[in-house]
């Protein structure tokens, strides 16, 4: 996508569910804590379907 847009209410990316402190150091972050990032999008996936289908 390329371009993060922040949900208020979450602080997270409506695409790619990251943080605006997680976008920002990406490409500093090393291969641990990318991976730590990516196994937590996981949880927040699930998280925001979940919410999805309350709704």
């Amino acid at each position: 996508m390329n371009i993060c847009q922040i949900e208020q209410t979450s602080g997270l990316c409506t695409g790619c569910l990251r943080t605006l402190d997680e976008i920002a150091g990406w490409s500093g972050f090393s291969d641990a804590k990318r991976n730590e990032v990516l196994a937590d999008l996981n949880r927040r996936r699930a998280e925001t379907r979940t919410k999805e289908n309350r709704v």
